[in-house]
Parts: C-alpha cells; structure tokens; sequence
C-alpha cells in the first residue's frame, strides 16, 4: 500500500517541476525576445531559480516514489535550509524597512522622499551606482512617467503620485520650478529656490528627467519598502505551508527508513 505521505510528496513535486520548467522557459524567452532592460535583468534569476527548483523537486519526485532515502534526505535537507533563509529574510527585510517616509507637502496631493530617511543598508546595496544604471533604464522602458496625463497644474498638484513618479518624474517642490506640464519644468530667472542637488540634476529631456536624483532612488526605496513589507507577511504564510510540506516529506522519509529494514 502506498503511504499517504510519498504520494502527497510526489504530486506536490511534479507540481512544482511544472513550475520550475515554466520560469526556465520564461528566462530562455527573455534572452532571445529581451525587448527592456527590466526584462533582460529578469533572464537570468529566472533560469537559475527554476533549474534549482528542477532539480530539488526531482530529488523529492525519486526519493517519494522510488522510495530512495539518500534523495529524499537531499530535498530535505534543502527544504530546511529555505525555511531557515526565508525566516531569515524577513526578519531583516521589516528590520531594513523600518526607516523611510513620504514626507508630506503644503498643498500638494502627494509625498516627496528624502534618500536620507531610508537605511544605510538599502541606500548602498539596492541604489548604488552599479546597480542603478540597470535600475534607471528599466524605468526609462515603462510609462510610469509617460501615463501622468497633461492636467493643469492645479489638477497635478492634487494627484496622489505614486513614490516613483513623484521623485522620478518632476523636481523637488523645493525648486520653485514653474509647471508647464507633469514632465516640463520651467526654471526660474533667479534659479532654483533652493541649493538641492536634485534641482540642477533635472531635465526637461524626457529620456532624462529626474532619473539621476536623489529623490528618483528614494522615490525607489519607498517602493520596495512598501513590496517588502507585503512580501514578509507572504513570507509568513509560505512559512507555515513550508513547515507543513516538510513535516510530511518527514514522514515519507522515516517510511522509506521502515521499508528498507522490513
């Protein structure tokens, strides 16, 4: 009779070989059809997270069904350490993303965001320069500056933009930058109203705008601050399915075990 605990263990690895084949073949889609920087950064992760889930789902596949210990002992194994990572993980993603906030404005609908409020952790390893070339021209590949509409300036000002398209897509309120339109940016004779690096860095070229201001990797941060946090309560949920699958996937290992000295 089959136990109950290698069948559960096998479905659920041919379900996530599934899966695996499916981020591969994303990944190989993206390296020969890459028409973004976004996508061109995703070819790679994609590949290699489904090959590592190919080939740790293969090991509980043979190990549930052919009742092979030494194999189920590796996706075990490896099922304890990803347990251990992701609990890891999001004890320091809440602890990363405790600093930061939109700082409100006078009479503006939305938040403008200071890099200095974000920790030091965030600010060298997520936007430093290596990283933001590639992060920049992802930006530059979406219409999260291009979908802000041509309102009039008394209809922008009460937009609630998101954290990007606040500090990517116009200057810094600071400026004193005359509206022409969401994107266009008047500077005024006497300059900028005030010494703020972000107001000589903006551009009226759409391929340049804000995209090398300060506020454009706060604007950033404040995102992934916002995913992160979403992502540790997922995390938590995973967690709890995870310790479930590795309980059983125990059972099917300690059945294998029985077998084997019948």
């Amino acid at each position: 009779m089959v136990r109950i605990s290698n069948t559960f263990i096998g479905l659920l690895n041919v379900l996530t070989m599934l899966i695996a084949v499916a981020a591969m073949a994303a990944g190989t889609y993206f390296h020969f059809h890459a028409g973004t920087q976004c996508q061109k950064f995703l070819q790679m992760p994609l590949v290699v997270a489904g090959a590592v889930l190919f080939a740790v789902s293969l090991c509980g596949l043979v190990g549930s069904v052919c009742k092979i210990s030494v194999m189920l002992w590796i996706y075990l194994f490896v099922m304890l350490v990803l347990i251990v990572g992701l609990l890891v993980f999001t004890i320091f993603a809440l602890i990363v993303t405790n600093k930061g906030v939109g700082q409100a404005v006078s009479n503006r609908g939305y938040k403008e965001y200071k890099l200095g409020d974000y920790s030091n952790w965030l600010r060298n390893h997520l936007v430093n320069d290596k990283n933001w070339e590639h992060i920049k021209g992802c930006l530059k590949d979406t219409d999260v500056c291009r979908s802000m509409g041509d309102d009039d300036a008394a209809t922008f000002y009460q937009k609630n933009l998101s954290p990007i398209q606040s500090g990517c897509c116009k200057p810094p309120t600071d400026c004193g930058f005359e509206f022409k339109n969401a994107t266009f940016w008047v500077t005024p004779k006497t300059g900028p109203a005030v010494t703020d690096g972000d107001c000589k860095t903006w551009s009226n070229d759409q391929k340049q705008l804000c995209y090398d201001c300060k506020s454009c990797k706060a604007g950033l941060l404040a995102n992934i601050k916002s995913q992160w946090r979403m992502l540790a309560i997922i995390n938590a949920c995973v967690l709890v399915v995870l310790v479930f699958v590795y309980s059983v996937g125990c059972c099917a290992f300690r059945n294998n075990r029985r077998d084997k000295y019948r």
